[in-house]
This record gives C-alpha cells, sequence and structure tokens, in this order.
C-alpha cells in the first residue's frame, strides 16, 4: 500500500465491538456510584453511591433507552448498543468536566458558580457531541437530529430543575401539588444542596449554549464534506455513519459506502486441484486476483477464510497480485468469487505428472515454479528487499509472459512475505513502469521457458495443517500454518516404482510451499522458517494478506508479535509431517473471471486522501471551531451576569 493507504489503514484499530447496551448501562451506572462517592458527602457510602447512580447515571440509563425509540420514531437507524455507547461516552465528558472545573474551584476563587457554568458547557457538549452521531447514523437533518440528540441532556437539566430547588424562583401561585412534583430540594444531597437553587437564567443560558454549539456541528460538517463531496461525490457523514455502524453492531453500513465509489471488474479466479488418483480432493490452492481488504472483515477482509471453507481438501489461498484497488466493496461480492471457483474447480482435467521446481532470481524478484498438468504455480517474492502488494497490472503482465512459452495456465503468487510495514516513506508497492515491475515480468518469462521444456514426473503430495494457538492479535488468521511438499520423481520412474519409492528409499525433488495466514512478514521472519525446514529441496513461505489482523492495528505482521523461532519450528514441523503424508496425486488446474465490484483504480488512494486531508484538517477545524464556541458561551454568560 502507498502511505496514504497506510495512514487510512491506522483506523483499522478502532475496528472494534461494541459492548451490548446492558453492559454499557452497567459500566455506566458503576462509574456513576464511582462519582458519587468522590463528589457527595452524605453519612453513608451506600447513600453516596446511590445519589451519584441518581444524578450521573440516571440520565445516561434514560438516553440509552429512550434514544433508540425517538430516533426510530424519526425514521432514524440507532441501535440499542449504539445508543447506549454513545451515552456512556457522554457521560465520561459530564465527569470529566465536572472533575476539572471543582478541581479548579477548589484551587482558585472561582467557587461553586463557576462548576454551575461548567455543568451548562458540559450538557451543552454532550448535546454537540450526540447531535453529530446521530446525524452520521440516520442521516437525519440537524433539526430532526437534535430532537433525540437532545434526551440526554434534557433529562439531566430536568433533574437539576426539580431538585437544585429552582422552583422557588417560580412560586407564582403554585400550591402543594406543584411543591410536590416540582421542588425536591430538601430531598437533594448535601453537594447539591450547596449551589444554593440554580438560577432559572442557568437554563434559558444552557439553551442559548446548545443553540451556539448545534452552529458549530452544522459548520464543522459543512466544510468537511466539501472534499467528500467534490472528490468522491459522497458524504463525510456516509462513512461516518457506516464506520459508527459497524463498530457498534458490526453491520455492513461502511460496505454500502463502499459500493456507492466502487467500479465493476473481471478478475481472473484460478484453481489447483490436488487430489488422490480418481478418488477424493487432497488440497485445493484458489487464487481470485483480488486483494483481502481493506480491513477486519468489512469487504473481502476475510477473504481467505471463505474461499477455505469452501474446498473439499485442505485449502490454501495465497496472495494475489493486486492491491487496494481490488478490495471487494462488499461480503455478498465474495459469493461471487467462490461461484467462479467452484465453476474453474469443476472443469479441471487431472493429470498424474508435474515438472521439478525451478528458482530464478531476476533483479530484485525471486520466482519459484512448478509446471502440474498444462498449467504452471509461480511464487513471487522481493524478500529479503521490502515489497508489499504488487499491482493488478504487473500481475497480469508478468503470468502473460509465463504463458507464452506454451503454458495453458498459470497461478501466479506474491508470497507477500517481508515488508517493514509502515514506517518507510516508500512502502514496497510494485507498480507498472517501475524496475521491480519489469524485473517481475522477465522473470516469470524466464521460468515459463524452464517450465515449458521441463520434463514431467509422477507426483506425489503430502499436506499438514495446523491452526495454531495465535490468534488474530497475534498476527495469525483462523487459518493457521498450512503446508504441501509436491514430491516429483525423475520421468523414468514409472507409476509402480512411484508407489513403492518411499520403502526403496528412492525420492524425487521435494518443493514444500508454506502458507500462513497473515498480512505479510517482519523482514528475516521467512528466512528464519526456511532455514529451519529439513527434508526437502526448495521451499517458499506465503501468507494469505488476511486482513481480518488488522483490527488490531495497521501492519501486525507476521513475526511482530508472534515469535519467530516458534513459528519456524511449528513450520518444520508440519513439513515434516506432509513429508509422511506423501502419496500419489493427481493435479489440475483451471481459471475462470468473476464480474465483481470493487473499489476501482486509483479510487483507493483517492479515498485515502481525502480521508487523510479530512483528518488533518478536522482536527485544527474542530479545534477552532470548539473555540469559538467556548467564547461565544463565555460571552452568553457575561451577558447574562450583568
Amino acid at each position: 500500500m502507498t502511505t496514504t493507504q497506510g495512514n487510512l489503514a491506522s483506523l483499522s484499530r478502532f475496528v472494534v465491538r461494541a459492548p451490548s447496551w446492558y453492559s454499557s448501562v452497567f459500566f455506566a451506572l458503576l462509574l456513576a456510584a464511582a462519582v458519587g462517592v468522590a463528589a457527595f458527602n452524605s453519612r453513608f457510602v451506600l447513600e453516596d453511591a446511590w445519589e451519584g447512580i441518581f444524578y450521573v447515571g440516571f440520565p445516561t440509563v434514560v438516553a440509552s433507552v429512550f434514544t433508540p425509540w425517538v430516533d426510530r420514531k424519526l425514521g432514524g437507524k440507532l441501535s440499542r448498543n449504539g445508543s447506549s455507547l454513545l451515552a456512556l461516552t457522554c457521560e465520561f465528558v459530564a465527569v470529566a468536566a465536572l472533575t476539572g472545573a471543582a478541581v479548579l474551584a477548589f484551587l482558585t476563587p472561582l467557587g461553586q458558580e463557576f462548576v454551575v457554568d461548567a455543568l451548562v458547557v458540559a450538557l451543552a457538549s454532550i448535546f454537540a457531541l450526540r447531535l453529530f452521531v446521530l446525524t452520521a447514523v440516520s442521516r437525519h437533518r440537524l433539526p430532526v437530529a437534535a430532537v433525540p440528540a437532545s434526551v440526554q441532556t434534557v433529562v439531566a437539566a430536568g433533574l437539576l430543575f426539580v431538585y437544585s430547588g429552582t422552583m422557588r424562583y417560580l412560586e407564582f401561585g403554585g400550591g402543594p401539588i406543584a411543591r410536590a412534583f416540582l421542588y425536591r430540594a430538601d430531598e437533594a444531597p448535601a453537594r447539591i444542596q450547596q449551589l444554593e437553587y440554580i438560577d432559572p437564567g442557568k437554563f434559558a443560558i444552557l439553551a442559548t449554549v446548545c443553540l451556539v454549539y448545534a452552529g458549530g456541528v452544522w459548520l464543522f460538517v459543512t466544510v468537511i464534506d466539501q472534499p467528500w463531496k467534490r472528490g468522491l461525490g459522497v458524504s463525510v457523514l456516509d462513512f461516518v455513519g457506516g464506520f459508527i455502524g459497524h463498530i457498534a453492531e458490526g453491520t455492513r453500513e461502511l460496505e454500502n459506502f463502499f459500493e456507492e465509489i466502487g467500479e465493476e471488474a473481471l478478475v481472473p479466479v484460478t484453481v489447483m486441484s490436488v487430489r488422490r488418483p480418481g478418488g477424493s480432493e487432497k488440497a485445493r490452492f484458489v487464487l481470485p486476483m483480488l486483494h483481502p481488504g481493506p480491513m477486519g472483515d468489512i469487504g473481502g477482509g476475510d477473504l481467505p477464510n471463505r474461499i477455505a471453507s469452501e474446498a473439499d481438501g485442505l485449502a490454501f489461498p495465497p496472495h494475489a497480485t493486486a492491491g487496494h484497488d481490488f478490495n471487494l466493496v462488499t461480503e455478498r461480492e465474495v459469493d461471487t468469487v467462490i461461484d467462479a471457483a467452484t465453476t474453474a474447480y469443476r472443469r479441471i482435467e487431472y493429470d498424474d505428472a508435474a515438472s521439478k521446481s525451478v528458482r530464478v532470481e531476476q533483479g530484485e524478484a525471486t520466482l519459484t515454479g512448478q509446471a502440474v498438468g498444462g498449467g504452471a504455480v509461480l511464487v513471487n517474492t522481493f524478500a529479503p528487499e521490502y515489497a508489499d502488494d504488487v499491482e493488478y497490472a504487473v500481475g497480469l503482465s508478468a503470468a502473460s509472459e509465463a504463458r507464452t512459452s506454451g503454458l495453458e495456465e498459470v497461478m501466479l503468487v506474491d508470497a507477500h512475505n517481508c515488508n517493514d510495514g509502515l514506517d518507510s516513506e516508500n512502502l514496497g508497492h510494485v507498480v507498472p513502469g517501475s524496475e521491480r515491475s519489469f524485473d517481475m515480468i522477465d522473470g516469470a518469462g524466464t521460468v515459463g521457458e524452464h517450465l515449458a521444456r521441463a520434463s514431467r514426473g509422477p507426483l506425489r503430495v503430502g499436506v499438514a495443517h495446523d491452526e495454531t494457538d495465535w490468534t488474530p492479535a497475534d498476527g495469525i488468521g483462523p487459518l493457521g500454518v498450512r503446508v504441501a511438499v509436491f514430491e516429483v520423481l525423475d520421468s523414468g520412474e514409472s507409476r509402480a516404482r512411484q508407489t513403492a519409492a518411499q520403502s526403496d528409499g528412492v525420492e524425487g525433488q521435494r518443493t514444500a510451499y508454506v502458507l500462513v495466514d497473515g498480512n505479510n512478514m517482519e523482514p528475516g521472519v521467512r528466512g528464519t522458517v526456511i532455514d529451519a525446514i529439513e527434508g526437502v529441496d526448495r521451499a517458499e513461505v506465503m501468507t494469505t494478506d488476511t486482513h481480518v489482523v488488522n483490527t488490531v492495528e495497521a501492519e501486525n505482521q507476521v513475526g511482530d508479535e508472534t515469535d519467530p523461532a516458534a513459528l519456524a519450528a511449528l513450520v518444520a514441523d508440519l513439513v515434516a509431517e506432509a513429508v509422511d503424508d506423501l502419496e500419489p496425486a493427481e493435479v489440475g488446474m483451471e481459471s475462470e473471471t468473476a464480474r465483481v465490484t470493487v473499489f476501482g483504480n486509483d479510487r483507493t488512494e483517492m479515498l485515502a486522501s481525502t480521508a487523510n486531508a479530512a483528518i488533518s484538517m478536522g482536527a485544527p477545524l474542530a479545534a477552532a471551531i470548539i473555540f469559538a464556541s467556548l467564547a461565544v458561551s463565555a460571552l452568553v454568560f457575561l451577558v447574562a451576569s450583568l
């Protein structure tokens, strides 16, 4: 990926699932109880905790429960989980504001009046934050979104209105009924009673400040939205709403956004199947020329795992020569890819012979190739140099160059096994016209020539796999580590001789293909793994480039959290297991074209550039608007005090 794409990918660290609504509510009440113990001063600790729950937690609970109901009545789609998470976040804002104000009031002559003013600003800030989120999630117009956005602020203000003694200012004939229901100052906690009755004018100030902050939200959204509409023809609120929906509920709204900016593309899907002679499938290599992104399980992020679940034998879904422009926009598109792979699989014609593998070094490119039937599998790596994705056009050109010598099908794999992450300005993207692209194309042509004229011999294949104890947090996806060993005897060996080869101690050339379900590798890990492998003549290590590991951070490469030595030891054991599993096999290869919607040419770069520009511009713009809003708020307080 490019630097701008890397910056966008760093957002993946926020792709987490929000807790369930009842978990958020429980934590909100627990936090409120803790604040009550710290803030109130009654005779009993439990009473302090209860008062904290009532004054701080109760508005949060009401907002959690009623905001989705109000929002959906207005045509919105805020969920209970999202509402609870939003209300809890707003509680943090209120607690932080009150705590800071209380400390300043204690250390300076500002007094209790300053705490009340800080509370007013905090409630208005909560309203502004909720207004922005609800506008993005439910796509209401600002006046409509203001109704559900005001719930938490209105409830908190209502409690203060009733329990702070404000009603005493409004006793214009109100009798005992009004006092009974709307005057509870005597029942308020001691710290609340110290507020000496909140002036009703404070509530007018609160309404005014809320209007000011709503204007700030409108200005912020309007300014930030302009580059998105000009560059991509979509609103930034589509992206924000989809992102919030994904982290809160795991919805596919973010995919809807990607679908709006996507383009249709035709991509080859190549399948190589290995089966026991005339029998069951032993292994299946599936290579769609797509990129498993953009992040997490969004779009094609979980593409390798989905492909693997459809194979009869042990599945190997390595990384293809495609970058982020060829991310699938929705998970639904994966079904189209799987259908194409199934069609190709059904057309495969099997052969019991293969060539020995060859390895060609061309510039910085190292290609390992092996002919199987009428096709060939080629694996390219730039290790030990750093590299990331290979552009779609470069891969197509290299595969075409390999076929010029007479090969019918070519499965060209990007090993994707050596990169220094996002630390460098040049992230190793192999683009058309670069020296590396020509190294790869010329190398593929040379390998194709060797394989086209290479003799074929009887084939034996062994496989092994381990899902491992590592998790996506460790940089390893659900497929774990998989190994396939291809053994080819000399072409003069008969089938009977092949069957007896192991017992007679006669062995041909063995090539090990190692697949790790991860997103690239730390420099040196590939070499460590290959050095640990024994019992084969040649080995190559590949990764799937799965993006399920990127919900932790944008990089999280194999070897970052995983111990390279432990990985090497595991691979060595699996290779030995695969050698023990060697048995006569038939192999065949076929391709099919899938029509899918992907991000599109240059759309990823445009999205990344627009998002990065919005983030870069958004922070100072938000700071300026917040500063201006606070200045106006201070002016409102000043005018009100005159």
